[in-house]
């Protein structure tokens, strides 16, 4: 075995941080510390810690505390991204994450470390090693599953409207409108939100009823 080879091999776990941001579907990304490709924004992310955590999805919620400051992410493995070339220090293996939460708790986070920045996806371009291809993933991740599951109500703070909730999955879906009757009469089939106290301004200027999700309301077998 190529004892030498084995040395260079770098395992790190890389996180698409995804929000809402302005009516728009935004990432979270850092300022490069280090090098290679030191000061450029890339993923968050971080090495896996042989000696610390239990696994990769240990590594995540770390990585993601240590970076932001915050836990309690929703978050889904995507995939394993690995090569010789894509990481000049060496072969490497990169397990990526999607990572989704509501704006709002980011904007501590934002305001107090001015390495993390929030950039709409459609204006990232040009990212370090191959975390382009990552994000992409992660997008493509999110608007398919989207269309059969409550991913993207992830991305909205409770409690909500329904014009707002609708609003979110227009943006993650990539759609300019989902049919108002249709996207409300599946969201009653499948029995997914509980109406709770209160009412909020909305669209039109009327008073709206509030809702949450229904606790353990995930994955459904038709498409919005």
């Amino acid at each position: 075995m190529d004892r030498v080879a084995d040395d260079k091999q770098i395992v790190t776990v890389d996180v698409v941080l995804l929000t809402l941001h302005q009516g728009r579907l935004a990432a979270g990304l850092i300022h490069r510390e280090n090098p290679p490709f030191e000061g450029r924004l890339a993923l968050i992310g971080g090495y896996v810690r042989a000696g610390e955590d239990d696994n990769a999805d240990a590594t995540a919620t770390r990585v993601l505390l240590e970076k932001t400051g915050l836990g309690g992410f929703f978050l889904e493995q995507l995939g394993t991204f690995s090569g010789r070339d894509r990481d000049p220090r060496g072969w490497s293996a990169s397990i990526a994450y999607l990572a989704l939460t509501p704006h709002a708790r980011l904007a501590e986070p934002l305001a107090a470390d001015d390495r993390l920045k929030l950039l709409p996806v459609d204006d990232i371009a040009d990212l370090p090693f191959d975390h382009g291809r990552i994000v992409a993933a992660a997008i493509e991740r999110l608007r398919g599953k989207g269309a059969y599951s409550t991913l993207p109500a992830r991305l909205i703070a409770e409690p909500f409207t329904l014009s707002e909730l609708q609003k979110v999955y227009e943006v993650s879906l990539g759609v300019d409108r989902l049919d108002k009757s249709s996207f409300r009469r599946k969201l009653n089939e499948l029995d997914l939100v509980d109406e709770v106290a209160g009412r909020r301004t909305d669209t039109g200027g009327r008073q709206a009823h509030l809702y949450r999700l229904k606790p353990g309301a995930l994955v459904f077998d038709r498409r919005i």
